[in-house]
């Protein structure tokens, strides 16, 4: 049975192996309930990885991972699964199904409707408010081929909370997304972060811009390894972000969000002297 009084997650000293190489090194930290977590880092950082422990899908190739109290290799994985909301902006839907059928696939954990399924009068009845506090009321019978991308991530946030999951994984969720779209799914994730106390996130990201004010925690990665994990305000400094990108990179703070910058070369250069 899952420990719910433990944290939400836990790696100690986790090493991934793929193929004979070294993806992740030594990686450590610990979220709790209700922490809203960044993972940054450049690609190839190891982020995707972290995500498959979180999303109980990778087993370390040493280390222990425990995920909401389960430790991964010990524990049910289809009982811990169901406690995870996933939001993948790379949906892989190919029927024209309506927003309200997407939403529902979360209760079966499909992409498409199982055949001969039916959601019960509760589950129906759960998707419409998930529907209209997402934003998306009048939109319900509206067809996937149909929907901007950002109404498409705020479809897949409701996906992912019809099963009040503990645990909300976003694979980043501003994919595709213009300003205004990224904007509107930001301030989607903050009121879900004042609606709903106790669930935990954890956000993957390449960029700055696209964090939440929301955010509380964030891990940078750089080689697979961790260069700052913590309190965001202690991580995203201008040394860290820098260290993890491997680039001089001025980082700001203004209003609760966050922007970084590539340091000029010219700049940079006189730094140095």
């Amino acid at each position: 049975m899952v420990d719910h009084a433990a944290p939400v997650l836990q790696l100690d000293d986790v090493c991934f192996r793929r193929d004979g190489k070294e993806i992740l090194q030594n990686v450590g930290f610990t979220v709790r309930p209700g922490e809203h977590w960044a993972l940054l880092g450049p690609n190839g950082a190891g982020k995707s990885t972290v995500l498959g422990f979180c999303g109980a899908v990778i087993h370390p190739s040493s280390g222990t991972v425990r995920v909401l109290g389960g430790r991964l290799g010990r524990v049910e994985l289809q009982e811990l699964r169901r406690q995870i909301g996933h939001v993948n902006p790379r949906h892989p839907l190919r029927s024209p199904l309506t927003v309200r059928e997407v939403v529902l696939t979360g209760v079966t954990g499909t992409i498409e409707t199982p055949l001969r399924w039916e959601p019960s009068t509760a589950e129906s009845a759960h998707a419409d408010v998930l529907i209209e506090t997402l934003g998306l009321a009048g939109r319900s019978g509206d067809r996937w081929p149909t929907l901007s991308q950002g109404e498409r991530g705020r479809t897949l946030i409701a996906r992912a909370l019809i099963c009040n999951p503990l645990l909300l994984l976003l694979d980043e969720p501003s994919t595709g997304l213009d300003v205004s779209a990224r904007e509107q799914l930001l301030e989607t994730l903050d009121d879900l972060a004042d609606d709903r106390p106790e669930l935990t996130s954890i956000l993957v990201t390449h960029h700055l811009e696209e964090l939440p004010a929301s955010t509380t925690h964030a891990l940078l990665l750089r080689s697979g390894r961790v260069v700052a994990a913590g309190p965001v305000a202690s991580v995203l400094d201008t040394a860290n972000v820098s260290a993890a990108f491997d680039h001089p990179i001025e980082v700001h703070h203004q209003d609760g969000r966050w922007a970084a910058r590539a340091v000029p070369a010219r700049k940079a250069r006189t730094r140095t002297h």
